[in-house]
């Protein structure tokens, strides 16, 4: 599980320069390193759940508010990330954990940033 740990990182390559999206992308990486420090904790699978869900419920937000052209397809790609991750059960395992935190990095960069500059 070390491995793990090491290699979640939240780089500068991660930022989208919009305060509140910087700050919950962090707090979904945190959660998935507390998941990572303690696989066995259903309720840190609980609170990566929710904190994902707040952010995912902020970012559509302003999505729809700036008519942003991608709208529904990036709430599909949210609904089936949060279906999965409610689908996770305790003890985590390091395949779990290690597609978690590589669908948020490459969501950020390669779905998020399409937004970057349009919000």
């Amino acid at each position: 599980m070390q491995w793990l740990l090491s290699i979640i990182t939240y780089d500068v390559f991660c930022v989208l320069q919009y305060d509140n999206i910087d700050t919950e992308h962090k707090a979904i990486f945190v959660c998935i390193f507390n998941c990572a420090k303690d696989p066995k904790s259903a309720p840190l699978i609980t609170k990566l759940y929710d904190v994902t869900a707040d952010h995912f419920t902020d970012e559509e937000g302003m999505m729809v508010r700036a008519n942003y052209e991608d709208t529904a397809n990036h709430k599909q790609i949210h609904k089936d990330f949060l279906a999965k991750i409610k689908s996770l059960k305790a003890p985590l395992d390091d395949a779990s954990l290690a597609w978690a935190k590589q669908w948020l990095v490459g969501h950020i960069k390669g779905i998020d940033f399409k937004y970057k500059g349009k919000l």
